[in-house]
């Protein structure tokens, strides 16, 4: 039995090694030239965005342990996420557990007993309304905290942003240990995806990549073969399917299905500025940037929910988004040259990088739509908005389904 894991994005990754550490024979065919996804870094090395992790991720930190590279994700800002205002110049850490919000120098701006109450009202998900609905009595806490959280973590705007989908995450945040925030030390692809291409190597499976899965032949709910490339693979009896990929690309390979058909952009931007003593993650409030990660090879930052940003030429943008870099590396101290004239800076816009997390049930397409083929990738996975964790906890899902079958 060879199992054909289609798309080398993290959910296709921890399903290919999770049946390669089975047993079972695994081909990982990536239709680009480099594997990782949303996940992947660019040609030089530098990650595509400010990706991070948090202590309740449990399935993404699995596999940084399955595959040697747990100790390459360090925690950046222990005592708490700095977060600058650009309204009022002000400086705080805010602690990003709720439990934490006991010690009063870690509390959110605007925190009240009716805003803690809202927050439990969203985090039992019991309703479901736009964000900035939900909290239109508690703009100060709106602003200074969930507002931000719900970006990064739905990339939806806060007029339509699910309240539903904002409790799946406050309900796993909870507890400070599950709220610790983690980064890649020196990057994705050496500190996540190289790591998983050498594991998936030394358990036994085989990597092609630019082999795009032009088609699938299907009789009797069954897939009988992969059309990839200008090739042809039939599939043996007990050969197996999983498509790790986006929604509309699954879409066209299994007409019918039904899945997120609305989609957000982000903006990244990079500037080439080395020299950072350390590895630093601060938030933005009131401009264009939101979260910057400091790295000694560069800063990246990232605007989710870009819905007017993507259409900006990034030559726009960049000075804009420097200054605010320096006011917030300013604020805290961080040392280093900070010029005023911004460094050589590349934009990177992910049109289609998220589906957008609105009010209402998402369409959920079924982990197993034929007898041996099951479905994985972050929107394939309910309980959660479309994030690393929920990308991993779908390729552990789909592997236990070809498992099972």
């Amino acid at each position: 039995m060879t199992v054909h894991v289609v798309g080398a994005g993290v959910a296709g990754l921890v399903a290919a090694l999770g049946l390669a550490e089975a047993g079972r024979a695994v081909t990982l065919h990536e239709a680009t030239s480099v594997a990782g996804g949303r996940c992947r870094a660019l040609p030089d090395g530098t990650d595509n965005g400010t990706h991070a992790l948090m202590g309740a991720n449990h399935a993404a930190l699995r596999f940084l342990d399955a595959i040697g590279a747990r100790d390459r994700w360090v925690e950046p800002e222990p005592e708490g996420l700095p977060l600058f205002d650009l309204a009022d110049g002000s400086a705080r850490r805010v602690a990003a557990s709720p439990l934490a919000w006991r010690d009063p120098s870690k509390r959110p701006p605007g925190l009240t007993i009716g805003g803690v109450v809202t927050l439990l009202r969203i985090a039992s998900g019991i309703t479901d309304q736009p964000v900035a609905e939900a909290l239109a009595k508690h703009p100060a806490l709106l602003r200074s905290f969930i507002g931000p959280l719900t970006v990064a973590a739905l990339n939806t705007p806060l007029a339509e942003a699910s309240s539903a989908r904002l409790g799946q995450v406050l309900r796993r945040i909870r507890g400070t240990g599950a709220a610790r925030l983690l980064v890649a030390r020196d990057g994705l692809g050496p500190d996540l995806v190289a790591p998983a291409l050498t594991a998936l190597e030394r358990a036994g499976a085989t990597i092609r990549f630019g082999a795009r899965l032009r088609a699938m032949t299907m009789a009797e709910s069954r897939v009988i073969a992969l059309h990839l490339g200008e090739d042809t693979l039939p599939m043996g009896q007990d050969d197996a399917v999983i498509l790790a990929l986006p929604p509309w690309e699954t879409a066209r390979l299994i007409p019918g299905l039904r899945v997120p058909d609305r989609h957000a952009p982000i903006l990244n931007l990079h500037f080439a500025h080395p020299g950072a003593d350390r590895v630093r993650f601060l938030g933005v409030l009131g401009g264009l940037v939101q979260w910057v990660l400091v790295r000694p090879a560069g800063i990246s930052v990232t605007v989710s929910a870009a819905d007017a940003e993507a259409d900006e030429p990034v030559d726009a943008l960049a000075p804009q988004a420097w200054r605010e870099i320096i006011a917030t590396a300013r604020a805290f101290a961080l040392p280093g040259d900070w010029p005023d004239a911004p460094p050589p800076c590349r934009g990177v816009k992910e049109r289609r990088a998220t589906p957008r997390h609105g009010v209402g049930i998402p369409p959920v397409a079924p982990r197993q739509p034929m007898r041996n083929l099951a479905l994985a990738g972050d929107w394939t996975w309910p309980g959660l908005p479309a994030t690393i964790e929920a990308a991993a906890l779908s390729g552990e899902a789909a592997a236990g389904t070809v498992l099972r079958t």
